[in-house]
C-alpha cells in the first residue's frame, strides 16, 4: 500500500506522518517533563514500520530492563498473533528465536529472547523482526532514541500510531472496505470489499478475512488484535487541556 499515513501524538492529539511525529514527540509541550521527585527509568523510542508496507507504524517507548520476549508480545497483541507462529528478531547478525532450534547442521544457532535490550540495543541502530517462517511479515525496527523519562509501570508505551488507511471497495470504488476475500485477492481480482458489496458476493464465507490496521492485514487467519483498538487514542485529559487553552 504506497500511501502515507498519518497518526496522532498521545500527549497533544495533533497529527502527524511518522517522520515528522518523530521529531514533534521530542519537543511536545504537553508531555510531562521529569521533576526532581520523579522515578526515573531510560526508555528506548522505537519507530516500528513493516518492511513491505509503510503505511503501517508504530511509535513506542520500551524500557530498557525489558526483554525481547515483552517486545515480541507486544507486536503479537497489536499487529500479528492468529495462529501462535514462531518469530525472530535480527540484531547485528545475530537471530533471538522464540523457540531457539538445537543441533543445527549450518549456520550459528539462535539465541533466546531473554536478553534485554540494554545489552543489544543502541540509539541510531535498525534490526529486522519477523513473524510466522511460513507467511512471514517482517517489520523494521528503528532505535529513534534512548532518553530518560518518569518510570511507569507499562513496560511498552504507545507514542503514536497510524490511523487505519480507509481502503476503498474493490466492487463498487465508493465505500471503505471491512472485508477482503482472500480467493480474489490472491486470483488478482481485487478482494476488499464493503458491507454493501459483501452481501452480494458469491465466494465462500471462510475464504474472508476482516480489513486490520496492520502489516499482516489478509495473511493466515489473522482477524485483528484482540487488544488494542485499530485507532489509537491520546490522553484524553491532555487533549481536553490543549482545547480548553485561549487561540492565539
Amino acid at each position: 500500500m504506497a500511501v502515507q499515513t498519518k497518526g496522532k501524538c498521545k500527549y497533544c492529539g495533533k497529527t502527524y506522518s511518522k517522520s515528522y511525529m518523530l521529531r514533534h514527540l521530542a519537543d511536545c509541550k504537553e508531555r510531562k517533563p521529569l521533576t526532581a521527585d520523579s522515578k526515573k527509568c531510560k526508555y528506548y523510542e522505537l519507530a516500528i514500520y513493516g518492511r513491505y508496507d509503510k503505511a503501517y507504524w508504530l511509535i513506542v517507548e520500551i524500557r530498557e530492563d525489558a526483554a525481547l520476549t515483552v517486545l515480541d508480545s507486544f507486536l503479537r497483541e497489536i499487529w500479528l498473533e492468529c495462529c501462535g507462529h514462531l518469530s525472530s528478531f535480527h540484531i547485528n547478525g545475530v537471530s533471538y528465536d522464540s523457540v531457539p532450534v538445537e543441533g543445527l547442521f549450518w549456520g550459528d544457532p539462535a539465541e533466546n529472547m531473554n536478553h534485554k535490550l540494554k545489552t543489544l540495543l543502541q540509539k541510531g541502530m535498525k534490526f529486522n523482526y519477523m513473524y510466522d517462517f511460513g507467511s512471514t511479515t517482517e517489520l523494521i525496527i528503528d532505535v529513534h532514541d534512548y532518553r530518560e523519562g518518569e518510570k511507569r509501570k507499562e513496560a511498552v508505551t504507545i507514542l503514536s500510531r497510524n490511523m487505519p488507511p480507509g481502503i476503498l471497495c474493490d466492487q463498487c470504488q465508493e465505500r471503505e472496505a471491512v472485508m477482503i476475500c482472500m480467493e480474489c485477492y490472491w486470483g488478482g481480482e481485487g478482494g476488499f470489499l464493503c458491507k454493501a458489496c459483501l452481501k452480494k458476493h458469491d465466494c465462500e464465507e471462510e475464504m474472508m478475512l476482516p480489513v486490520c490496521n496492520s502489516p499482516r492485514m489478509g495473511v493466515c487467519a489473522y482477524e485483528g488484535s484482540d487488544s488494542y483498538p485499530e485507532e489509537f487514542e491520546p490522553d484524553i485529559k491532555n487533549i481536553k487541556k490543549v482545547l480548553a487553552k485561549p487561540q492565539k
